[in-house]
C-alpha cells in the first residue's frame, strides 16, 4: 500500500513546466547542432542544413583537428595554464583568506580594506596591460596565471567558510603545542576540502576558458590556449588556424564548418567530462558558511 499522495498538476504547473521545456530546449538545441554537424561525415554533409543527428557518423574532422600541431599546442598551453594556475590560485586564496580570519593580525583591516575595494574598483585594461609589459610577461604564460593569483570574490566567500569553523580545534591543536602553520596544514585544509573542491572547480573553469586576456597579452600563435583558437577557426574569415600546421591537403577534404564545430566540441568536452563528479563537492562547498548560527 503506496502512502504517497499524488498532487494534481494545477494549470500554472502546465505553464511551468512548459516555459522550462521551452527554456532546456533553446539552451540544448545549439549544442545538439554543433554535436551532429562535428560528427557528420562530409561526404554527405550540406551546408546551413540543421542535424539532430549525423546521417552518417564520422571522426574524420576529430582526427584531423587532433593530429596538427595548432591544436595540440593550444591544447598543451591550456592544460598548463589551467593546472598551474588552479594550484596557485587554491594556495594564495586559502592562505589569505585564513590570515585575513585572524583578528590579531597586523594591518588586517586595511589588507582587508584593499580587498574590498579591488571588487568594486578595477585598472582596466589599458594600465593592466602596461603593467604585465613592464613586468616582461607578454607572450608568456605567467601573463595568464600571476595577474589573476586570487581575486576579491574568492577571498570574501573563502573567509567566511573558514570563520565558520569552530575556533575550539585551533586552541586544543595550539594547546598540544602545534604550530600556527601546522594548525593550518592539519587541521583548516582537511576540514575545509570541500570549499577546496568547490574553489578548484570554480578557478580551473576560468583557467580553461581563458580568452580574453590571452587574446591581448599572447601574440605568438603557438602559444594560443584552446579557446583563442577556437575563435579564430569559427568567427576569422581566414578558418585555417588549424590547418597551418596541419597535413598536407586533408583540409580540402573536411568541411572547415565540421573542423569548427569539431574544435568546438574538444574544448567543452574535459570541463563537461569532469563537472558530474565534483557536482555534490561544488553545491555543498558553496552553501558551507554561508549561514552561521
Amino acid at each position: 500500500m503506496s502512502f504517497v499522495s499524488k498532487k494534481k498538476l494545477e494549470p500554472f504547473d502546465w505553464v511551468n513546466y512548459s516555459l522550462l521545456a521551452l527554456i532546456s530546449f533553446v539552451c540544448v538545441f545549439p549544442f545538439l547542432y554543433v554535436f551532429s554537424v562535428s560528427f557528420t561525415d562530409p561526404q554527405v554533409y550540406v551546408p546551413l542544413k540543421f542535424y539532430v543527428f549525423p546521417e552518417k557518423w564520422s571522426l574524420s574532422a576529430y582526427k584531423y583537428i587532433l593530429s596538427t600541431n595548432s591544436f595540440a599546442n593550444a591544447l598543451k598551453s591550456t592544460v598548463f595554464i589551467t593546472t598551474i594556475g588552479t594550484v596557485m590560485n587554491v594556495i594564495v586564496s586559502f592562505s589569505l583568506a585564513y590570515a585575513l580570519t585572524k583578528k590579531t593580525m597586523p594591518g588586517r583591516g586595511i589588507m582587508m580594506g584593499a580587498v574590498i575595494f579591488t571588487l568594486v574598483f578595477s585598472a582596466g585594461i589599458v594600465p593592466n596591460y602596461l603593467l604585465i609589459k613592464e613586468l616582461g610577461l607578454l607572450n608568456s604564460y605567467w601573463a595568464l596565471i600571476w595577474p589573476a593569483l586570487t581575486n576579491a570574490w574568492s577571498l570574501i566567500v573563502i573567509k567566511s567558510f573558514l570563520e565558520s569553523l569552530p575556533s575550539e580545534l585551533e586552541d586544543s591543536a595550539k594547546i598540544d603545542g602545534c604550530s600556527d602553520l601546522g594548525v593550518f596544514l592539519r587541521i583548516v585544509i582537511p576540514l575545509s576540502m570541500p570549499a577546496i573542491a568547490a574553489f578548484t572547480l570554480f578557478f580551473a573553469v576560468a583557467h580553461w576558458n581563458t580568452y580574453f586576456n590571452a587574446l591581448i597579452y599572447i601574440s605568438d600563435s603557438k602559444k594560443w590556449t584552446l579557446q583563442v583558437l577556437v575563435k579564430t577557426l569559427v568567427i576569422d574569415s581566414d578558418s585555417n588556424g588549424v590547418g597551418q600546421a596541419g597535413s598536407g591537403g586533408d583540409d580540402r577534404m573536411v568541411p572547415q564548418e565540421t573542423i569548427r564545430m569539431a574544435s568546438i566540441m574538444l574544448s567543452m568536452a574535459p570541463i563537461l567530462v569532469i563537472y558530474p563528479f565534483l557536482q555534490k563537492h561544488f553545491a555543498k562547498g558553496v552553501m558551507l558558511g554561508s549561514v552561521k548560527g
